[in-house]
């Protein structure tokens, strides 16, 4: 992997996520930071949901930080996301934030939703 990465409790994210998080916070009010969480639901059992929020983390919360990036998750949803890298890709079919989740036996076209 030619992209530098931060890692916090067995979770990567990579420059280009945090890029990212960082333009899209800097056009949010002071505070406001990323929590990705997993919940049930989707195609194929369980999704990924993306929030930007005002608040401080929990104290079950792990928190990734890079530069301006802040990025929360609970450890509820760490049981799913352990191992994971958290990356943006910008390709010709669009922009988004992937994550690459080695815990997911099966996942849907769109990327969104994973089972384990």
């Amino acid at each position: 992997m030619t992209d530098t990465a931060l890692a916090s409790p067995n979770v990567v994210l990579t420059d280009r996520a945090a890029k990212r998080v960082s333009r899209i916070l800097s056009k949010e009010p002071e505070g406001t930071v990323l929590r990705i969480s997993v919940s049930g639901g989707g195609c194929s059992g369980f999704q990924y949901e993306y929030n930007l929020v005002q608040e401080k983390p929990g104290s079950d919360d792990i928190v990734l930080q890079k530069g301006d990036a802040v990025v929360l998750i609970d450890s509820m949803s760490l049981e799913f996301m352990g191992g994971s890298e958290i990356d943006f890709v910008d390709d010709l079919i669009g922009q988004a934030f992937q994550i690459r989740n080695p815990n997911a036996v099966a996942s849907c076209g769109c990327g969104t939703s994973f089972a384990v």
